[in-house]
């Protein structure tokens, strides 16, 4: 039977996890030798103080909550010559290589009923392109406008990371240098019973959870990516979500007015839909930027309109930024400095002799926006919903699958209008089914500039390729 080290049976002492040694005690061989292994990796200091926030009632006081600054979609004629130098300054940034770009893709596909990394969910309208592909692709044209082979950090979890590989390399990396890829895992905290005891899905396995996307900091820097990063001379990064494949990452205005004002971190965000849109917004809490969530934020405030006759509070975020690479080094130089938050949760537990029971407990996470208020300056660039927003998240209604791709075939058809091409027929689900290749174009305007456009009859539908 394998030992368990008196250093780690003292700290399980120590941080009050006595119950672990009667899982122990029922196992042996691998079984066994994983869980020590699993266990010998716990921050049980970080857990005591996880269990304490716990418990701690919850904060009640009231809040001042303020609108943050904007650089707007309607712009003054002042704002469009910023806009222009900052394209410069991104365009130049891009081109040297600076920039890398940082794919949070830890989930599965398990809420669509498909069981694979949520990247290699099919969304093309026509073509059934992936969401690994169009964010792919997106990255290729940056490559073909740049001149610069982009470095591609891509954010996994140990449910998926396996898998996620494998797709890739299935896929020949989508046309990307393999030496450019980078992949990570997100690290997984246990979640803790009402007393603080680590819980467990089996005797052999602890509950992990995965520690929220802020965890995507820690793991930048504990994987040895930001160094890799540092070695190639980037010094910012591009951050986007693997649900939305309307994200644009290779942006030169973002990233020029980020580097232009000394940026940590900056975000883009959308205007609500209306003010009982349930999504966080982007503002100021007690003077420090954060992501408002839609709860926490009071009736009058959610109506609240500004001169303009436009909400006060619109600025709903879309986990996109730009973060300076020093300054996610100095969030992470010793454990992640960010903010824990509580999820009270009812989960299904397993006993010593593997009974199931449901148990009340807690997860724990960190979310990358709480990063905004350590950031002493921070741009939030405000785009077009229908250009850059459209997850994939639900299985049906909004932000399903079906809407992501009515709402690539309602950007895309005008695209084509505008340049006399005729529009396909609608498909049963009242959409023109079109599809641009981002290699192509990622704005009309590009799209009329090219003069190379290749048209291609797809199953009822039409495409636009390279």
């Amino acid at each position: 039977m394998v030992e368990l080290s008196k250093e780690l049976s003292n700290t399980l002492g120590d941080a009050g996890q006595e119950h672990v040694f009667e899982y122990l005690d029922r196992l042996a061989g691998q079984a066994r030798t994983r869980l020590i292994d699993v266990l010998a990796g716990v921050d049980f200091d970080l857990m005591a103080e996880l269990a304490a926030l716990a418990k701690k009632p919850l904060d009640g006081s009231e809040k001042k909550l303020e609108p943050p600054e904007l650089f707007r979609l309607d712009r003054s004629p002042a704002d469009e010559k910023s806009a222009a130098s900052a394209i410069t300054l991104g365009e130049e940034l891009f081109a040297a290589g600076k920039i890398g770009f940082v794919l949070v893709a830890g989930g599965q596909a398990s809420r669509l009923g498909y069981d694979a990394p949520k990247g290699d969910y099919p969304v093309g309208p026509v073509t059934q392109r992936t969401l690994f592909a169009y964010h792919a692709q997106r990255l290729q044209a940056a490559k073909q406008r740049y001149g610069k082979e982009p470095f591609w950090y891509v954010m996994t979890s140990p449910a998926n990371d396996a898998a996620t590989r494998e797709i890739f390399q299935r896929n020949e990396y989508y046309g990307l240098d393999p030496e450019s890829v980078f992949f990570f895992s997100q690290e997984m905290l246990p979640a803790l019973d009402t007393d603080g005891r680590v819980l467990f899905t089996t005797p052999a396995t602890l509950f992990l959870a995965p520690n929220g996307h802020g965890g995507s900091l820690l793991a930048l820097q504990r994987s040895g990516a930001l160094a890799h990063m540092r070695e190639r001379g980037i010094e910012e990064v591009s951050y986007f979500q693997v649900d939305n494949p309307l994200a644009r990452p290779a942006d030169p205005l973002f990233a020029g007015l980020h580097v232009r004002g000394a940026c940590g971190m900056s975000s883009k965000v959308v205007k609500k839909r209306a003010a009982g849109e349930k999504v966080g917004v982007l503002g100021h809490i007690d003077g420090k930027l954060g992501c408002i969530e839609y709860s926490d934020l009071p009736d009058d405030l959610k109506s609240a309109r500004d001169a303009n006759g436009e909400l006060s509070f619109r600025a709903g975020n879309i986990a996109a930024h730009m973060l300076r690479v020093s300054f996610v080094e100095e969030l992470t130089r010793e454990r992640l400095e960010l903010p824990w938050h509580v999820a009270r949760k009812r989960m299904k537990a397993a006993a010593p002799d593997g009974t199931l029971a449901e148990r009340d407990g807690f997860k724990f996470e960190t979310f990358v926006f709480d990063a905004l208020a350590y950031s002493k300056a921070s741009v939030t660039l405000e785009v077009e919903r229908t250009e850059e927003f459209s997850p994939v998240k639900n299985a049906d209604g909004s932000d399903s699958p079906a809407s992501c791709r009515a709402d690539l075939c309602a950007l895309f058809a005008p695209w084509v209008a505008a340049v006399g091409d005729e529009l396909p027929a609608l498909d049963e689900a009242g959409n023109p089914p079109i599809e641009i290749d981002p290699r192509v174009a990622e704005s009309q305007a590009e799209f009329l500039a090219r003069t190379d456009r290749k048209l291609r009859q797809h199953d009822g539908g039409v495409v636009y390729e390279p």
